[in-house]
């Protein structure tokens, strides 16, 4: 994927029909015309290929790659509110609302689509469409130039995907989108729960909506081509709530989103991703090149009881979401799933109630216990299934892994607890001829603590294709987030409908939403430069003002975290940034392997460009990032790592001293311990030493380094990992 030429022949899609018509049967019409012609941010086409045929074509002189079109898949209130309450900073300060009215910036949103009449998009109080938008409103059947308006500005779908429409089936892009940059909406809840004010980040910011995604999944061709008009339309942020999985990464050129938006960040536009759902895996990490800004996903201070009361009266406090249409919740006779086992089945299938292995006859019109298996074969919603189909009227899940949190059961009584109140529930029903039971339907609990938490799902670092860039970037709310959705299909369109939902996707937008804020109040900034702000900014305690933690209880590790939770206020201000530049991200792919025709002819044409005569995957940990990852140390190793900041606060003569947070067996040094800044002096580098002892344990090791001038404290954290 080539950067366009002005004028160029081989830019013109005669060019590529060309192309193509040398290649495929004269009779095939349709495969001859392509799919998609890239020709804004970069140049390049898609079509139908056999394997022969791309063979053929990858031989082309002015061809660089061919790659198969991969299928991506989606990474599926109050969480502002509490992003406010972290940081100390209220939401009710003149700065925080001054940023929240009407704006210019426009997020594009690359998802399911969108749902235009639900109110978090409403355009009360907005001014005039940006001039600087050029883009359009497709409209479809079901979707009308008149369903955009001054907040929702554009719409489109690729017919490649089999989309008929923008129009958000799926709820995901709706959901995603209001997060993001949603109205304010007040009395919104789900089906009464978490009832409050639903906003976004950035309620005054204008939304794009781009449709890549289908039930099948999304498209990696039509995300390139939806980055393409994204950057022609004249977005300022793309939020990407998508990703493969990191087992299906094969390099960075062969990834839609990662090429995509290396033309973006070139054309100043900030591309935010979701990190993925696989975890607490580590190596999950997805969506990990340096110019991609990376959120894992958090849990903030909100939870929902589903409590249980036992036939003896004493009551259990549990955890999860079901809705009752009855006026009392009902007792019910309990059973243990080890006593139900279906015949010839093993008794410790039957606990862990995997698929199979209960009797019917002996489930069916009762509540039933089952046990998480430690090893996770098997999830929560399959566990539901099973004891569904085996006539179960009810579920108690014993979680003997970690942390108890909520699951969305919708109309199933449900309650998780954790092995101490399961030991009490057994010891009750071990104790008495006839257990049973109660499920009170679901309420909400807030504030609850401690919180954040690292979300179990949250996938994980170091990044697999490269450790030397310390993957997730940052961290946001991500379980049980409260956003918009689309009505049911028997409601008016119109009908306002929110629902909650979990995942790294909605972690990213509310990602997308700060960067909107922080670019609200510092327009002149560039994409690294907000990144840096966020990330250096970043808070790594929770609302106990200990250590973030994950859901098993333990210290979490920069791999969990990235930088940590983001304070978008207090990242308006953060003293000093990393400025990662175009030339960062071209070393960057030289130290990785790529040669530099390579690079020249898939992502710039800089005539100033060269590769470095040394290139080595260790010397990638150099590049001006705000973190620092080292891949490998051996031990009794000294390695260098050479950093530069620039002084974007309110003072320019201005000191800042160096403090380091260093584990036992690295041994980290800085020079100088001092950076002075002045009138004429707004960016001074700095070198860091790390030395991995003899006697250090061979893993991972984290710490940080923050600058402080005595008011602000930029923070950078390090993983090194001690060979």
């Amino acid at each position: 994927m080539g950067s366009p030429i002005e004028d160029d022949v081989h830019n013109s899609e005669a060019y590529y029909l060309q192309m193509l018509d040398t290649l495929l049967p004269r009779e095939e019409n349709e495969r001859r015309k392509g799919v998609h012609h890239y020709k804004h941010a970069f140049r390049g086409f898609s079509a139908m290929l056999t394997e022969e045929e791309a063979a053929a074509l990858s031989g082309h002189d002015e061809v660089v790659s061919v790659f198969e079109d991969p299928m991506l898949q989606l990474h599926t209130t109050r969480s502002w509110d509490f992003l406010d309450s972290l940081s100390g900073v209220s939401s009710s300060s003149p700065i925080y609302n001054s940023l929240h009215g009407s704006s210019d910036i426009i997020i594009g949103v690359v998802d399911t689509g969108i749902w235009p009449e639900s109110p978090s998009f409403s355009d009360k109080g907005f001014g005039e469409i940006p001039s600087k938008w050029k883009g359009i409103c497709m409209e479809a059947p079901d979707f009308n130039k008149s369903n955009c308006n001054r907040k929702l500005i554009g719409a489109r779908y690729y017919k490649s995907t089999g989309a008929t429409s923008a129009r958000d089936s799926n709820g995901h892009g709706t959901h995603t989108s209001s997060t993001a940059a949603g109205s304010h909406v007040n009395g919104a809840s789900d089906r009464g729960l978490a009832r409050g004010t639903a906003k976004g980040g950035q309620p005054g910011c204008r939304i794009a909506a781009y449709k890549t995604c289908t039930a099948d999944g999304c498209s990696g061709s039509a995300i390139l081509k939806a980055i393409d008009d994204a950057v022609h339309d004249g977005v300022d942020i793309i939020s990407i709530s998508i990703g493969l999985n990191a087992a299906f990464q094969s390099d960075y050129l062969s990834d839609p989103i990662a090429i995509g938006a290396f033309h973006a960040e070139l054309k100043g536009i900030m591309v935010i991703a979701s990190a993925g759902n696989d975890g607490p895996d580590a190596s999950t990490v997805t969506n990990v090149a340096p110019w991609l800004f990376t959120v894992a996903a958090s849990n903030i201070d909100r939870d929902f009881q589903s409590s249980v009361i036992l036939g003896s009266g004493k009551v259990i406090r549990g955890a999860g979401i079901h809705f009752s249409n009855a006026t009392r919740p009902k007792a019910y006779s309990l059973v243990y799933a080890r006593n139900a086992a279906a015949a010839s089945k093993p008794v410790e299938d039957a606990r862990t109630c995997l698929p199979g292995s209960l009797d019917p006859k002996k489930v069916s019109g009762k509540v039933i216990v089952c046990v998480m298996p430690r090893d996770a074969v098997i999830t929560k919603q399959i566990i539901k299934v099973v004891v569904e189909d085996a006539g179960a009227r009810g579920l108690i899940l014993v979680n003997q892994k970690e942390r108890i949190r909520a699951s969305d059961f919708g109309h199933f009584p449900f309650s998780e607890v954790d092995m101490t109140d399961g030991y009490k529930i057994l010891k009750y029903m071990l104790h008495t001829k006839s257990p049973t039971v109660t499920i009170v339907p679901t309420v909400e609990v807030k504030p609850t603590k401690p919180a954040p938490i690292v979300a179990i799902f949250s996938s994980r670092g170091p990044a697999s294709l490269t450790e030397n860039i310390l993957k997730p970037d940052v961290m946001a709310p991500g379980v049980l987030i409260l956003a918009a959705l689309p009505p049911p299909k028997t409601a008016k369109p119109s009908t306002p409908k929110f629902g909650l939902a979990s995942g790294t996707s909605m972690s990213c937008p509310h990602v997308s939403g700060a960067a909107a804020f922080v670019k609200a109040h510092r327009p002149s900034w560039t994409p690294s430069m907000i990144k840096s702000a966020l990330m250096t900014t970043a808070i790594t305690y929770d609302n106990m003002r200990r250590p973030v933690t994950n859901t098993s209880g333990l210290t979490s590790t920069p791999h969990e975290t990235g930088a940590g939770e983001i304070s978008p206020q207090l990242a308006i201000n953060p003293g000093l940034v990393f400025e990662t530049t175009a030339q960062d991200y071209l070393q960057f792919l030289c130290y990785y392997g790529y040669t530099q025709k390579t690079i020249s002819k898939t992502l710039t044409k800089e005539p100033k460009f060269n590769c470095p005569k040394k290139t080595s995957k260790d010397l990638i940990s150099n590049i001006n990032y705000p973190s620092i990852s080292i891949g490998n140390l051996r031990r009794g190793q000294r390695k260098m790592i050479e950093r530069s900041v620039t002084n974007v606060g309110p003072e320019r003569n201005v000191t800042y001293v160096a403090h380091i947070e260093a584990p036992e067996g690295l041994v980290v040094k800085v020079a100088p311990k001092r950076l002075v800044f002045g009138e004429n002096v707004d960016k001074v580098s700095f070198k860091v030493w790390f030395y991995g002892e003899k006697s250090a344990s061979k893993r991972y090791h984290h710490g940080s380094l923050k600058w402080s001038d005595g008011y602000h404290s930029v923070r950078s954290g390090f993983s090194v990992n001690i060979n």
